[in-house]
């Protein structure tokens, strides 16, 4: 029974989630939000002009592989959010991250069952995340996030299942995985550190130490920074002539761009690989902690729970004869996005009692789940408090599903689970209903519009 219920609910999360994500595939036809910074980035690696970026560059080259396979040609400017795209060739970028987004419900379904919930419990986790509308839409375009997000949570998926058969290949795969998402943008590093944490526990109650130390060092350090440094090689190998960062690189990182001002330079020492690396990786910390600029939409990270503030990508006036215009926002189901907030703060306050009497040492109930969601939640979201740049509600999207684990964790432990789980579902499919024309760009007229302005921060 519990067999055949697991292959139906992988049955459903996937048709729910490719439903929701290829619907109205390719609309717009025309730039959103970030699309002109990323859409750049992909262009240079077709034209081998060095560019800069304050993120490392695997999601940047997965699109581009996928841009390599399909033919597209770079020339298309991304100049400006809704400029027009020509041609189909954009739909090819858009591909990859969507897959990967529609990926994602069901790596949360298995990571749920993997942390201990039961089947109906996470059927309903896969089942929020697929009709969650912020998410759904930072995985419709020319961005990396939904990399990021898949990458970090099967990463947790295979350390769970590793802790729990003992393969090694789960090990190493779990390690290989989480420098995958911190190869795509450095805020992947949570998942690592969750990882690390909890191979420490573990190694702590081993009784090999010595052996376990360097299984753990090689599949968790020494394995993802082998993948990382290479990542870059690929980048620097695609990227050979001077471009629009050189500005950003020393005079001896310029001596090895194809007719940058410093190319025929004898004063200056060409850098090696290695210490290109180390220069890129060292200006794209500066350049994150440093970066000044405000935005409209930018948020401060206590608001994020809230959603307080979304952030507009897209839109469209209406048309000839008509008074209806399209608008796309990254604004999420707020039935997933508050219901799972409440959730996240009653398990980190229950948590504060049992920590303060374990610090004591003192007897606590602590359980295992309850610390590896509220952790990671906790480590997600320490980041940002020290940062001063511009931050947005998209940064919040880990801490988001990590939230979202722990509203089906505390529903499952009631005796009316599954009329909760069925009301919670029906309720963020309405909501995400509702929501949805301004997920998928769709017109509305004003009245409809104002209709889903809940807060006058939303506007």
């Amino acid at each position: 029974m519990a067999n055949r219920h697991h292959k139906l609910y992988i049955i459903v999360i996937i048709i729910a989630s490719v439903v929701t994500h290829f619907l109205f595939f390719g609309h717009p036809k025309e730039t959103v939000f970030d699309e002109v910074h990323f859409g750049k980035f992909i262009s240079g690696y077709f034209t081998h002009q060095y560019f800069f970026d304050i993120h490392p560059p695997l999601g940047k080259l997965i699109i581009s592989g996928m841009g390599y396979v399909t033919g597209f040609k770079p020339g298309f400017s991304f100049a400006e959010i809704g400029e027009k795209f020509s041609g189909n060739s954009f739909e090819w970028l858009r591909l990859l991250p969507i897959i990967a987004g529609t990926l994602l419900p069901l790596v949360i379904y298995l990571l749920a069952l993997e942390l201990g919930l039961s089947g109906i419990a996470s059927f309903t986790a896969g089942l929020l995340l697929v009709f969650e509308n912020a998410t759904l839409v930072q995985s419709r375009f020319i961005l990396l996030d939904a990399f990021l997000l898949l990458f970090g949570f099967a990463a947790l998926l295979f350390y769970l299942r590793y802790e729990k058969n003992g393969r090694l290949n789960n090990l190493f795969l779990s390690g290989a995985l989480a420098v995958l998402s911190v190869s795509v943008k450095w805020t992947g590093l949570t998942f690592l550190v969750i990882i690390l944490v909890l191979s420490f526990i573990k190694w702590l109650k081993s009784a090999t130490k010595v052996r376990d130390f360097l299984i753990h060092a090689s599949a968790l350090l020494v394995v993802p920074l082998i993948i990382y440094f290479s990542i870059f090689v690929i980048h620097f190998q695609l990227l050979p002539k001077s471009g629009p960062g050189d500005a950003f690189m020393t005079p001896e990182f310029r001596k090895t761009l194809i007719g940058s001002s410093d190319y025929g330079n004898a004063n200056f020492k060409p850098l090696n690989l290695f210490q290109k690396f180390i220069e890129l990786n060292k200006e794209m910390y500066t350049a994150n902690a440093t970066l000044t600029a405000g935005h409209p939409y930018s948020s401060k990270w206590y608001s994020w729970p809230f959603m307080i503030r979304p952030i507009y990508y897209w839109y469209e006036a209406p048309l000839a004869g008509s008074t209806a215009s399209s608008r796309i926002y990254f604004l999420g189901n707020p039935i997933v996005w508050w219901a799972s907030t409440v959730a996240m703060l009653y398990l980190l306050l229950g948590l504060g009692k049992p920590i303060l009497k374990f610090i004591r040492k003192q007897p606590a109930d602590l359980k295992r789940i309850e610390l590896i969601l509220a952790g990671a939640y906790i480590f997600n979201l320490l980041p940002f408090i020290g940062i001063k740049r511009a931050m947005f509600l998209y940064h919040y999207m880990i801490g988001l599903i990590f939230a979202i684990l722990a509203l089906v964790y505390l529903i499952d432990g009631s005796e009316k689970r599954n009329k909760i789980f069925a009301v919670l579902i029906l309720a963020s499919i309405a909501a995400f209903v509702f929501f949805s024309p301004l997920s998928y760009g769709l017109p509305l007229t004003d009245k409809a519009y104002n209709l889903r302005n809940w807060l006058k921060t939303w506007l």
